[in-house]
């Protein structure tokens, strides 16, 4: 017991170093006012140990191993990827109304938007560095109470916010707090159900999660923005309640042995074909991110470029993330019952690309982009075999590190590509069209090259870590 306990506070003092190391580093270059570094730094210290004291109050059992995706764990885990998705997409649909209530407009606005968007995402990959580390060094639920507790305080702050400094540093920490849900859950969950029937049991989640996002466009045609961002953080105060239900999986517990590293960023990073296994999982997801947080979210500013008359956001948006919804359900499906996730991975994505061409086909002769976002929702709807293939490709001990920061890392592309595509269309004299085509084609080539290469992981048993 001794050992254990000693073993124990190793991991502790090792995880507050690594972590505290990564919050300086992201600090360093932070978009945003040095008050706002300032602000962050202190709430990650207190993010931090809320983590390191979750586990006194929480259930010390664990869960059992299931076969039907109907169960507490996948549901609660599915609830929180719907707020999770609810609560990140409620900033797509509220950026113009909320910028120009304070006080924003025309070029403003748009740099603006697409700066608060890139603080957010720089959140998000900050988060999934600690959500990752202390999920698998204390467990999968310990980050899923410390995550929501603080999204649903900063989305609650959002709707009281009057400058853009104090925006800026609002989403930067709900980023924070929104970068474990999805990670811990999907591994919670994959690690609590059989070999054959755990995919069944992503997709519910995966699904869930897309519909969170479908009710945050919908939202956006009723209630006023700062009302949304108030229910938003309301909703989580509820989720957490939900949670108090949630177990340990019981393959985590079985690998609380001493010697055996955890949640570590030198172990990650100390085999170059685990490395570039890392690498082409975060690739895979890119174009995911690339057309919702990108295409989908400019089609206003796209629109008034080809002048297409009437086009509203919150309508491809709606559309895309339906076509998401269907996508998740259809390639989680089809993956189980052909047995593979590499050949639905590689399907889906020749759809996205199809359907990307055909939009910016339609952008070209200023037609309506309803039926193409749909299309490019269904295309992306590869999210519940990507993130299920994700963890598989991870031993235990380091399966949530991975999958927590890959997942968000996806998201966080943003950050890159905003200023890639603002360069490739000022250094070839483009359009603010054809500089998304071309970082479209760029995120589309790179990802099916990641597929091609990464192996099939279908039927893979997880009961194992990484050496």
């Amino acid at each position: 017991m001794d050992e254990k306990n000693n073993a124990t506070l190793r991991y502790t003092k090792q995880s507050a170093f690594e972590i505290n190391y990564c919050v300086f580093c992201q600090l360093l270059w932070l978009p945003i006012f040095p008050a706002a570094s300032r602000v962050a730094l202190v709430v990650g210290s207190l993010f931090i140990n809320l983590l390191h004291s979750l586990p006194h109050y929480m259930h010390t059992g664990h869960s059992k191993v299931y076969q039907s995706p109907f169960n507490i764990t996948v549901l609660v885990a599915g609830i929180g990827f719907f707020i999770d998705a609810f609560d990140l997409f409620l900033f797509n649909v509220y950026r113009i109304p909320s910028l120009k209530d304070l006080g924003l407009t025309g070029t403003a606005l748009t740099l603006t938007g697409e700066r608060l968007l890139s603080v957010q995402m720089a959140g998000m990959m900050l988060g999934g560095i600690i959500t990752g580390i202390y999920a698998d060094k204390r467990g999968r639920v310990t980050v899923l109470y410390g995550s929501i507790l603080l999204y649903s305080l900063a989305n609650f702050a959002n709707a009281f916010v009057h400058d853009v400094t104090l925006y800026a540093i609002i989403r930067f920490l709900a980023g924070v707090g929104l970068a474990g849900e999805l990670g811990a859950g999907i591994t919670l969950v994959s690690e609590s159900m059989t070999i054959e029937k755990r995919g069944y049991g992503t997709i519910m989640v995966a699904t869930l999660g897309a519909l969170g996002a479908v009710t945050a466009g919908l939202i956006g045609d009723f209630l006023p923005w700062r009302q949304a961002f108030m229910a938003a953080g309301i909703a989580g105060g509820v989720l957490l309640v939900l949670r108090l239900s949630s177990f340990e999986s019981s393959m985590f517990h079985n690998t609380q042995v001493a010697g055996n590293k955890r949640g570590s960023l030198v172990l990650l990073f100390s085999s170059r074909r685990r490395v570039l296994r890392y690498v082409a999982c975060i690739l895979m997801g890119v174009p995911i991110w690339y057309s919702v947080g990108l295409l989908i979210t400019l089609s206003p500013e796209i629109a008034r470029e080809h002048h297409i008359d009437g086009l509203k956001l919150s309508t491809c948006f709606i559309l895309f993330q339906i076509g998401i919804t269907c996508g998740d359900l259809l390639s989680g499906v089809v993956s189980q019952l052909l047995k593979s996730r590499k050949k639905v991975l590689l399907g889906f994505m020749t759809m996205g690309v199809l359907a990307t061409i055909w939009h910016f086909v339609r952008i070209g002769n200023s037609l309506p982009l309803y039926i193409t976002s749909l299309l490019m929702g269904l295309g992306c709807g590869y999210l519940s075999v990507f993130v299920t293939a994700t963890a598989e490709h991870f031993g235990i001990n380091l399966r949530v590190t991975v999958t927590a920061t890959v997942t968000n890392f996806m998201r966080g592309a943003v950050v890159l590509l905003i200023p890639f595509h603002q360069w490739v269309q000022h250094a070839m004299g483009l359009s603010l069209t054809g500089g998304l085509a071309i970082t479209a084609a760029c995120v589309w080539a790179l990802a099916l090259l990641s597929a091609i290469a990464l192996p099939d992981t279908f039927g893979k048993s997880l009961a194992y870590t990484e050496e």
